[in-house]
């Protein structure tokens, strides 16, 4: 097997974030295509004025971000993680994959997602292995949703509804993917649970995903965002997302969260963390504890004067 090349393009004005998103998932090198001042850095660096043309040809609007994946790595979860929290961020991109076979690009899963244990009582095991335990088991079936367990941002959710879940909730998935949190809720004892997603693709995975593992009728997945969908309370709300799309729902979410609820907000680079804690407390909200792993970040939050 060879090395894996994702290739982003995005507009120039969407470069840094690109690169963020691009530094904080890569466990591999990153390059990127910048030539907006190329003539510049030319000059700077080898103190000439001529350039082949093939680089003056190219684009100045658009910047390429590379990330350049191993073989032992799972280049299907990563390029699928990066479109996700492009996303998100309501960044516009193209992307494009060198390097690897179309066949094995559907079936990159199978190559590197195994069942694991997480926190103490769940475990994630894929649809197609067996896998004996006493723990809640979530089967999944990821496809192209993003949310397997194995990325940081996942792990850290999961860990924390470990220890929050005691049964009964009502819990709201902003962004649920693969439906992973949703569904850990609902295996660990909450009552309800809604997913809501704006990718028509992602609902389809969160409802299928819900009857692989039994859930079907306790959990309600819906295309739409925050502000169209949710209704009502809820104990626990989660936001696995990015940190532009967290900062711009968090004043919608304390009038949907229980008085004693608990608000978890990841998929936060750590650059990022202090921004978004600002608009979690601007918000209204509390910081009850923040969460870290390999450069990412989980915030846990509530009403301010709780009990």
């Amino acid at each position: 097997m060879e090395w894996t090349d994702i290739k982003t393009t995005v507009p120039a004005v969407w470069a840094e974030t690109a690169e963020a998103i691009a530094t904080g998932i890569s466990g591999g090198g990153i390059y990127i295509e910048d030539y907006r001042d190329l003539e510049a850095q030319v000059e700077a660096i080898a103190h000439v004025d001529l350039i082949e043309q093939e680089l003056l040809d190219k684009s100045r609007d658009e910047v390429a971000v590379h990330l350049y994946i191993a073989p032992d790595e799972n280049f299907a979860e990563i390029g699928e993680l990066m479109r996700d929290r492009l996303e998100r961020a309501e960044v516009p991109y193209r992307m494009e994959y060198t390097g690897v076979r179309q066949e094995d690009w559907e079936t990159g899963w199978k190559a590197y997602y195994h069942a694991m244990d997480i926190g103490t009582r769940l475990a994630v095991v894929p649809s197609w292995e067996a896998y004996e335990t006493n723990r809640a088991v979530i089967t999944l079936d990821p496809g192209m949703a993003f949310g397997t367990g194995t990325h940081e941002t996942t792990a850290l959710c999961l860990e924390t509804l470990d220890g929050l879940v005691k049964g009964g909730e009502r819990v709201l998935d902003i962004g649920t993917g693969s439906g992973i949190l949703a569904i850990a809720a609902l295996k660990l004892g909450a009552a309800k649970a809604e997913g809501v997603d704006i990718d028509p693709m992602c609902v389809r995975t969160a409802g299928e995903n819900a009857a692989l593992n039994g859930v079907q009728n306790d959990l309600t997945v819906l295309v739409g965002d925050l502000s169209e969908k949710a209704t009502g309370v809820y104990d626990v709300i989660c936001a696995n997302i990015v940190a532009n799309a967290i900062i711009h729902l968090v004043p919608d979410v304390p009038a949907l969260l229980a008085k004693h609820g608990t608000f978890l907000a990841s998929g936060i680079i750590d650059t990022r963390k202090d921004e978004v804690i600002a608009a979690v407390q601007a918000a209204g909200l509390a910081l009850r504890e923040v969460k870290e792993k390999n450069g990412w970040v989980a915030l846990v939050c509530g009403h301010t004067g709780r009990e």
